[in-house]
């Protein structure tokens, strides 16, 4: 678990960032209530200095917060402070995360919304559909000037080994499964749109396995199983998909269940059609590399697996339930399939 110091650090920095989050989305919504739906570009051209200035006093708080916060950080670890420069917040203001200007990227849900007229939804429907996308926009652009001063004020201390990643909730099936997971200082945050994770610098690295759990009553997770069992049922199906948590409750491994999703298809195998999925079925995948040792301690190849050929689909925790006739069958086939240990 993560000390007491460390953890009031963490969270008290989280806080702070969804304070910025919220305030701005709360300028930018009240300014885009304020757009003549009779004359929606040139309304929006109007009141995008306004726009603009919303998003980028946020973004400038939001990278502000980084040096303070890697002070803090290294106070708790009891670390050198010492730094070769401090952060540049306004160099992190006024451009989108992707490299264009902010102006473009917050002038997108007014093409969203005529899109969307075009379509057949009413004014009404449109405005408020393009409203939630400006204000995803306006979350997402100022948690990434967050994200990448940390990054800058991380660089800056080589005190500071690397990063833990902090999942925060709500959140998806991708970030759940990296909660905790461990990266070099120099290593980019992935993220998606209105993420909420955080880093948590360490002066450590490889070595902080033991920072795992939760941060705190529903803030901050480092473990993608302690997520999971804070979650209802229904979250757990509603994240995960219902075979997909019911393999987790099982005892599958909660990453491999992820990420099979990512290379999902169909194959004919067993007499049946199938749902298989390609995730760890290549030369370096976890399920080739024991397709393989089985096939070596069967005597099928040589003992060096040379003639080797996956010839066996991997199949979706669904799948698997679906062909299994019994608990313990069902069982057995997730760690064939590489689900369980």
């Amino acid at each position: 678990m993560v000390d007491e110091a460390l953890r009031a650090v963490a969270l008290a920095q989280y806080r702070r960032q969804q304070a910025l989050v919220r305030r701005a989305a709360n300028r930018v919504q009240a300014v885009w209530r304020q757009i003549n739906r009779s004359d929606i570009t040139g309304s929006w051209e109007q009141l995008s200095p306004l726009l603009v200035a919303a998003v980028v006093e946020a973004q400038t708080e939001a990278a502000r917060l980084a040096d303070p916060y890697l002070d803090e950080v290294l106070a708790a670890e009891h670390a050198d402070p010492a730094a070769v420069g401090r952060v540049n917040p306004s160099a992190f203001a006024g451009i989108a995360s992707d490299g264009r200007p902010l102006l473009s990227l917050l002038y997108q849900p007014v093409i969203d919304w005529k899109v969307r007229m075009l379509a057949g939804q009413s004014m009404q429907d449109a405005f408020h559909g393009a409203m939630t996308s400006a204000l995803r926009i306006t979350a997402t652009q100022v948690a990434d000037a967050g994200r990448g001063a940390t990054g800058v004020a991380m660089a800056g201390r080589r005190t500071i080994q690397g990063y833990v990643r902090v999942v925060n909730p709500p959140a998806c099936s991708r970030c759940i499964i990296l909660a905790g997971k461990e990266f070099g200082w120099n290593k980019g945050f992935q993220r998606h749109p209105r993420c909420k994770c955080i880093h948590l610098p360490t002066t450590l690295i490889a070595r902080n396995q033991h920072r795992r759990g939760s941060l705190g009553e529903g803030g901050g997770f480092l473990d993608p199983d302690a997520y999971f069992s804070r979650l209802s049922a229904a979250e757990q199906d509603r994240i995960f998909g219902r075979a997909g948590a019911r393999a987790i409750r099982e005892g599958a491994d909660i990453a491999q269940v992820v990420n099979a999703r990512r290379g999902m298809y169909t194959a004919d195998a067993y007499g049946r059609r199938v749902a298989a999925t390609r995730e760890g079925a290549t030369r370096r995948g976890a399920f080739w590399r024991q397709e393989r040792r089985r096939a070596i301690d069967r005597g099928l190849v040589d003992s060096r697996g040379r003639d080797f050929r996956l010839r066996t689909p991997r199949l979706m925790p669904e799948e698997i339930f679906r062909l299994a006739e019994s608990r313990d069958e069902a069982l057995a086939m997730l760690r064939r399939f590489g689900y369980l240990t």
